[in-house]
């Protein structure tokens, strides 16, 4: 997190966390909900949060939580995100040294080692990884699973059993195989660890904006 962040949150220990007003899409955009009705309407769309600065951020300060409720965390408040699918939305590039794909977060962090992979009920690429729980954005997956070999996605959503995968051509793979198994989506949120829909306690605020920082536009 940055310093100011760090400074801020040990001068106002206090502040109370805010609900409902940012959630992270399926493709990794950051969305405002200016009413903080993000949980109550869980299919609102937001709006588009255009700023480069803000969004660099929010990037550097989005943390977890000990429930595996992710936030973001402005100056001294925390404001709790909605989830559309996953903590991390993952894209690929190419590494320049060796050819290979890599994965990156939506903020920008690289995977350095992948841990588990699992296909859900229509078909997306979810990961463990040392980053955390992600999700392979619609966009970047056909790359992904043309680099683990064109059958093994196809074939785990068919039989219905786990496999073991490994892909020279993705960094982060280690040297073992790692498994591949089908999950449903709700399956996923207890299985990785995370909630989609942060719970906030009775009393808490939801609507925004959340006070101490700059508004995102």
């Amino acid at each position: 997190m940055d310093t100011q962040v760090l400074a801020a949150m040990a001068r106002w220990p206090d502040v109370p966390a805010v609900y409902g007003w940012l959630s992270l899409t399926e493709s990794g955009h950051w969305r405002l909900h200016p009413a903080g009705t993000a949980l109550q309407q869980p299919e609102s769309p937001g709006e588009a949060i255009t700023s480069p600065q803000i969004l660099a951020f929010i990037d550097r300060n989005y943390s977890a939580d000990p429930q595996g409720q992710w936030y973001f965390q402005n100056g001294p408040q925390r404001v709790y995100v909605r989830l559309d699918a996953a903590p991390y939305i993952l894209h690929t590039t190419t590494d320049a040294a060796s050819g290979r794909l890599k994965l990156r977060t939506h903020t920008g962090l690289d995977i350095r080692e992948l841990r588990a992979l699992y296909v859900d009920e229509t078909g997306r690429l979810y990961m463990a990884t040392d980053r955390g729980p992600a999700l392979m954005a619609g966009r970047d997956l056909p790359a992904v699973l043309d680099a683990l070999g064109p059958d093994a996605v196809a074939a785990c959503l068919e039989t219905g059993r786990h496999t073991l995968t490994h892909s020279s051509l993705i960094q982060g793979f280690p040297a073992s195989p790692v498994p591949l198994e089908p999950r449903t989506r709700a399956a996923l949120e207890t299985l990785l660890g995370f909630r989609r829909l942060p719970e906030a306690p009775p009393g808490a605020a939801h609507a925004g904006p959340p006070a101490g920082g700059p508004a995102p536009h």
